[in-house]
């Protein structure tokens, strides 16, 4: 079993005649999953004081700590009395480099015991070789050949000008345009 943790993001709309019962509904149902084991935090924010959608993100140690939270009579109680004035609009869930390096390409909602697949660590690490090695190279490279004197430069100053060069590159360029081009290798639909 993935012993990865996974965060939820859930995005509701609430009614704004009933913003004080929907503040202490929101707090209700995170000092409820408190309480469950593998819970790791939770947190809420409105989009503004005068706005009527609310995110809430919490996140479990792995995909049975989560399943059992939403599958939970407690939560079915607590979704139960928030109806008639809160209404899930999206729902996302992140683990791996999808959630650090990428947006995601679909927002799909989701029910409890309905995900999508988390990439296996082996096909996120060679996801992550393949845009650090070509970016590497062409780094090394290019930086040779316009600074005179970098082989003579002390290591470790080359590689902290190289990775303060290269991390912002990965990040924002690399790993999203990587994990795109490998979207279906890394989730294939079932």
């Amino acid at each position: 079993m993935d012993n990865t943790p996974i965060t939820v993001s859930i995005e509701r709309t609430v009614d704004p005649a009933r913003i004080t019962e929907a503040t202490a509904w929101m707090q209700t149902g995170i000092n409820l999953a408190t309480t469950y084991p593998g819970f790791l935090g939770s947190g809420w924010v409105r989009s503004g004081s005068d706005r009527t959608r609310w995110h809430i993100l919490y996140r479990f140690a792995d995909a049975a700590a989560l399943l059992h939270w939403e599958q939970s009579p407690e939560r079915a109680w607590w979704l139960e009395t928030g109806s008639g004035f809160v209404h899930e609009q999206k729902t996302e869930r992140r683990t791996g480099i999808e959630g650090w390096f990428d947006e995601p390409t679909a927002i799909t909602v989701e029910h409890a015991g309905t995900g999508s697949p988390v990439p296996p660590r082996w096909k996120q690490a060679v996801t992550i070789w393949l845009g650090f090695f070509p970016l590497n190279v062409a780094f090394a490279y290019l930086v040779a050949w316009l600074v005179p004197g970098w082989d003579g430069l002390p290591t470790v100053l080359r590689v902290l000008i190289t990775t303060l060069c290269l991390t912002p590159i990965m990040t924002y360029v690399m790993l999203p345009t990587v994990t795109r081009l490998l979207r279906r290798w890394l989730a294939p639909r079932s």
